[in-house]
């Protein structure tokens, strides 16, 4: 066994990655602090060809030093758009994408409960560090997942939660090779 270098991984230039085809999977970051966290979600949505990076309220916006620190150039493959507030939420509703809110609530499925549809067009939303997903997006989701969680703490980084569950929904739509 040898470690690849770099050239010998094939990966596609930014220009391809634009052309292929994406998973049907757009994220909402809803007022993220952590610029860490922004560009993380950037990498993360890069990795798994994510359709799209909505951004909202106070989190961050490319071009930024701390965002591209850890999106390591993933700002210039995956589309992304900000948005003052919520309702441009609505629209992606009404385009036919299943809003999930990625949050402890009353109805809450554990993630290994939750079975993606293939064909169906997703928009996952992960909240603020401190307070979570906005209660506003709570009310026009269609569904509430959480990661099942077995320590003390009853919460994840937001980047490492993204990670999980962008890997699980790559895996479950057959994409994975």
């Amino acid at each position: 066994m040898k470690k690849l270098k770099l050239e010998e991984l094939g990966r596609m230039s930014v220009d391809e990655f634009k052309a292929s085809e994406k998973l049907p999977v757009r994220l909402i970051l809803d007022n993220v602090r952590s610029l860490y966290n922004v560009g993380s979600a950037f990498r993360t949505a890069d990795a798994f060809r994510m359709e799209k990076i909505h951004l909202t309220g106070i989190t961050g916006t490319p071009p930024h030093r701390e965002i591209e620190k850890s999106a390591l150039g993933a700002t210039e493959s995956v589309s992304w758009s900000h948005h003052p507030d919520h309702g441009f939420a609505t629209e992606l509703k009404k385009e036919g994408y299943k809003i999930v809110v990625v949050e402890q609530t009353t109805a809450s499925v554990a993630l290994n409960k939750f079975i993606p549809v293939p064909g169906e067009k997703y928009c996952f939303v992960f909240g603020n560090e401190v307070n979570g997903v906005s209660e506003d997006l709570i009310a026009i989701a269609d569904q509430a997942l959480e990661i099942p969680q077995a320590g003390t703490k009853h919460s994840l980084n937001v980047s490492v939660c993204l990670g999980i569950i962008c890997w699980e929904l790559y895996k479950a739509l057959g994409l994975s090779h």
